[in-house]
């Protein structure tokens, strides 16, 4: 595995990166390499201590991923218009 990312993205308070990783298959006695992301969110606490959690992910889970944020971001603007379309009224 690399000493760090291969490559890094940043919006805000999230940051995105790609690693890569190396495993040994013994059946076949060779070293493959893959890649995965890591997602990290960074906030400051109630003390203004700087915190962050990462979550790590293979490259078959960010279609998944992508598939899950757009859901939860239709809910939130449908809620919205929802609740924007009862205030009209």
């Amino acid at each position: 595995m690399t000493q760090g990312p291969i490559k890094k993205f940043r919006a805000g308070q999230l940051e995105a990166a790609i690693w890569l990783n190396e495993r040994e298959i013994k059946e076949r006695g060779e070293i493959v390499g893959f890649k995965t992301v890591s997602l990290k969110k960074a906030w400051k606490d109630n003390e203004g201590t700087w915190r962050d959690a990462t979550i790590q992910l293979r490259k078959n889970d960010i279609p998944k991923v992508l598939v899950l944020m757009q859901k939860v971001m239709e809910e939130l603007l449908l809620t919205q218009e929802e609740k924007d379309d009862d205030e009209d009224e």
